[in-house]
């Protein structure tokens, strides 16, 4: 399912659908399956984790009035496109481990592998997840009424299909295209630093 208006090109051969994956700000509010939402979690759920563990949750919104509410806490740069989306979600990781009571300093790292899978598995059924950094913590803490002692709140995540750019500010749109990423040899060394 590649997207052909998708300008990137890798330095070697790797799958494509590391390529296809990207982060509009577009989207078409049509809503989403329940099969959809399903495949969207079961793929984070297979995510791997430090002690198996599985520090992740999902705490997520579909209908307008619960998009509306969880809207409130993203900066308003994310509050002009990402509302538009049928899912809203925000990622967070539990702090301490279930086995013994210790903290995880694993669980960003696992939660991270979660939010990944489930922007793969976005792209197989022909949607897009765009996560967000910009949100009130604070915010988010009171609108989802997670205590801020067990869960770390990590990122927001607009999902759904691709929307008409002409729809989102001028200043917005001129950013609707997959970005290019650093040389290989900035994110990969061998031996020592």
């Amino acid at each position: 399912m590649i997207d052909r208006r998708n300008p990137r090109i890798p330095t070697v051969d790797v799958d494509s659908q590391f390529l296809d994956r990207w982060s509009p700000r577009a989207f078409d509010p049509t809503p989403l399956t329940d099969d959809q939402l399903a495949a969207l979690f079961e793929a984070a759920r297979w995510a791997p984790s430090c002690y198996n563990d599985q520090p992740w949750l999902f705490l997520y919104a579909v209908t307008p009035e619960d998009r509306a509410r969880f809207a409130k806490a993203l900066v308003p740069a994310n509050q002009v496109w990402a509302p538009h989306a049928p899912l809203l979600l925000f990622v967070l990781c539990r702090r301490r481990f279930r086995h013994n009571n210790q903290e995880n300093r694993h669980a960003r790292f696992d939660a991270g592998a979660a939010w990944m899978a489930l922007a793969l598995q976005a792209r197989k059924l022909g949607l897009h997840a765009h996560a967000m950094a910009g949100f009130s913590r604070q915010k988010a803490y009171e609108i989802l009424a997670v205590p801020p002692e067990d869960y770390d709140i990590m990122a927001a995540v607009a999902v759904g299909r691709r929307g008409d750019a002409q729809m989102l500010p001028e200043d917005v749109a001129a950013r609707e295209q997959p970005s290019d990423r650093k040389p290989l040899s900035e994110v990969a060394r061998q031996g020592q630093f």
